[in-house]
């Protein structure tokens, strides 16, 4: 079978997957009155914030298609408006499903577990499916048009990289300016718990969990996807000449690995015969979720050793086999990085045990050690990274670290299934909180939060890794095209223009992270002010005998969002076009190394944010499991406060580098093809 005719179908039957769960959830039970009002005000205020954010981002993205089909050709400029609009499209489903789920998860709930995590489960399929479903069936679709050659892909990678640094830094700095501020009032300075109705920022908090981690993630997640495969497809295209399944392979991977992964959620699900004390305390969720992550592992293994020998055997340069180990390489990553990252982030390690023992002794020490945990976890993940680039370069070069970080993405499907789950059941716990659902419900929805919280964590550090080697497979195809265009460049450490690209580009991410900081900052004081405002003049909403605006609060948060992550969005795709205005000749050394210098600070950036932030946020969960104290206590109001940096730290600053780093090397692929 055609490869591209394979990846078709399989992106069909993905999406076609995804739209069958959607019926099949859309028919269970919502709950009652109050649960149905509560759910409508976080849809209607995550409806109305994407709606803003992408007629904001739709300006910037017809200007842009009208530039690349005049500079380059309309084919270009055509594939980048279908990778922006399904790009947004993988958002917007994605959110629109956590939505519906979330109070179906919370319903659910009251039947057991078992019944509640299988409907979140389902509910991050949808999205997770979805994802890897359109990514696969817009770049085989695209490619399958006769007017479409392989380097006009580029402009399908840029369409999704810009539309996911947007989503991924206004939705971030959406839910965690929510977060932060309904903490400071609610709890620290009210004293009010977590998703109390009370609070009038605790609806735009639950609306930033699906804008955020869901819409933001999946945008996200599309373009890594999208982007990696279009890389290794230009790659081939590059490496191979005239080798035409060196072109298609990367779609074959893609295509097997779809199949894996509606095979593996046949084997996530939780023990009929385990008691919630027994699944809490042997960690069965995540034993669940981690199976299910296995089983694709393995199927998408046996997958590609079949089409490796089918489609790569007649190569001269590289043999089959080196290729099928390569895109092995991809999938021990995957693994390694996923359990080093829930070792610094879950409850039962010594890393977040240590942030919550360093909280007894105040707010300092727990900032302090927080910070020193963040560093640390970057060890690990960056040696596993080191090894797979050299492992697959030694099996079949560059190619074979562009097969590996391929093989890496493969898993998108069964990857973001996990990580969709976190929002659904975050949602599911404040809409019980909110309605009054007995205790019992909580304690169900609660440990299903609490793994919620890991998984989020570990698919960031996927994300990024898998990021981190998709920008060298991107930086690989940079020099290749210059040299296929007779630009033959040396990047050495004696040349000073390489050494000043190096320095701005690993300048990059501090100061794109350091803005995206403040925009949270900025946007959290305005809440709030805001809060604070509604609890001075409405004094009847600590005693129940008024109502919170948690629609005002909402509008505040959109609007703070929507204008902070234009000027941080817009960097990486300015630098490169004003390095080659500044350096002219020498332009293409210097952005060489502004790649490069970006890549290296950019990963370490990310994970110390990520995962630094994710064991801030379990230390606090912790504590408020009864450990040190419990809730209440001053070791827990040092862990508040320890999670405020957290919150911003690691689902606003840290994941957006992965497409910040990704843009700067897509728009340098543009400018060779626009200047050369």
């Amino acid at each position: 079978m055609n490869a591209v005719f394979f990846a078709i179908i399989s992106g069909l039957v993905s999406i076609l997957f995804g739209v069958v769960l959607i019926k099949r959830i859309s028919k269970k039970p919502d709950g009652d009155d109050k649960m149905k009002e509560i759910a409508l005000a976080i849809q209607t205020g995550a409806k109305a914030y994407l709606l803003r954010q992408y007629k904001t981002i739709s300006y910037l993205a017809i200007a842009l298609f009208i530039i690349l089909g005049f500079a380059i050709n309309w084919s270009t400029a055509l594939a980048f408006i279908i990778g922006a609009v399904l790009s947004a499209l993988a958002g917007i489903i994605g959110m629109n499903v956590s939505v519906k789920t979330n109070v179906r998860t919370a319903e659910a709930a009251k039947y057991g577990i078992g019944a509640a995590f299988k409907l979140a489960v389902l509910g991050g399929a949808v999205t997770g499916m979805l994802v890897v479903g359109l990514a696969l069936l817009g770049v085989a679709g695209l490619f399958a048009l006769p007017f479409i050659e392989v380097q006009h892909l580029i402009g399908l990678g840029f369409g999704g990289s810009l539309i996911s640094v947007f989503a991924r830094l206004g939705g971030g700095i959406f839910t965690k300016a929510a977060d932060v501020g309904a903490d400071l009032v609610g709890k620290i300075e009210a004293g009010i718990p977590e998703d109390d109705p009370r609070n009038p920022a605790v609806i735009a908090d639950n609306v930033g969990d699906n804008v955020g981690d869901c819409a933001g993630m999946a945008a996200d997640l599309f373009e890594t996807y999208a982007v990696t495969l279009v890389a290794a497809m230009f790659l081939g295209f590059l490496h191979f000449k005239g080798v035409e399944n060196a072109v298609l392979y990367p779609l074959a991977l893609g295509a097997i690995s779809i199949f894996s992964s509606l095979i593996s959620l046949l084997f996530i699900r939780l023990p009929k015969k385990q008691s919630l004390e027994e699944i809490e305390k042997k960690g069965t969720i995540m034993k669940a979720l981690y199976k299910g992550l296995l089983v694709a592992g393995l199927l998408s293994a046996g997958g590609f050793y079949l089409v490796t020998k089918n489609m790569m055997s007649d190569l001269i340069s590289a043999s089959a086999n080196d290729i099928f180990y390569s895109s092995l390489v991809g999938l021990v990553v995957t693994a390694l990085i996923v359990f080093i990252t829930e070792y610094y982030t879950a409850t039962k390690y010594k890393p977040v045990r240590s942030i919550a023992k360093a909280s007894e002794t105040g707010h300092g020490t727990n900032i302090i050690q927080g910070l020193a945990v963040s560093m640390k976890s970057t060890a690990w993940p960056i040696l596993v990274i080191v090894a797979g680039i050299i492992a697959a370069y030694l099996f079949a070069g560059l190619y074979g670290i562009a097969i590996a970080a391929m093989s890496m993405l493969s898993l998108t499907g069964i990857i973001v299934t996990i990580d969709a789950y976190g929002p659904i059941t975050d949602n599911a716990g404040g809409i019980a909180e909110m309605s009054n659902l007995p205790k019992e419900i909580r304690d169900i929805t609660d440990p299903l939060d609490a793994v919620g919280n890991t998984t989020k964590a570990v698919t960031k550090g996927y994300a990024i890794a898998s990021a981190g080697l998709a920008a060298l497979v991107l930086f690989s195809a940079y020099t290749e095209d210059l040299l296929a265009k007779n630009i033959d460049l040396s990047f050495q450490l004696d040349n000073a223009y390489v050494i000043a690209g190096l320095f701005i580009g690993g300048l990059l991410p501090y100061i794109f992270a350091a803005l995206s900081m403040e925009a949270v900052g900025k946007t959290a004081g305005y809440v709030v002010k805001e809060v604070r405002r509604q609890f001075k003049e409405k004094p009847g909403i600590m005693t129940g005998s008024e109502k919170p605006d948690y629609g005002a609060t909402v509008d505040i948060v959109t609007k703070g969002a929507l204008k902070q992550m234009i000027v941080p969005a817009l960097i990486p795709v300015l630098v490169p076009v004003l390095i080659m205005l500044i350096f002219q000749s020498n332009g293409w050394l210097v952005l060489g190394g502004v790649l490069v210098g970006s890549i290296i600070t950019g990963i370490f950036v990310a994970i110390s944010m990520t995962s630094g932030g994710g064991a801030w946020d379990n230390a606090k969960k912790y504590i408020e499991s009864g450990n040190h104290g419990g809730k209440g206590s001053e070791a827990h109001k040092a862990a508040i406060t320890g999670d405020t940096v957290g919150d911003p730290y690691k689902d606003t600053a840290g994941p957006a580098i992965n497409p910040m780093i990704k843009i700067l090397n897509v728009v340098a692929l543009l400018l060779i093809a626009v200047l050369l």
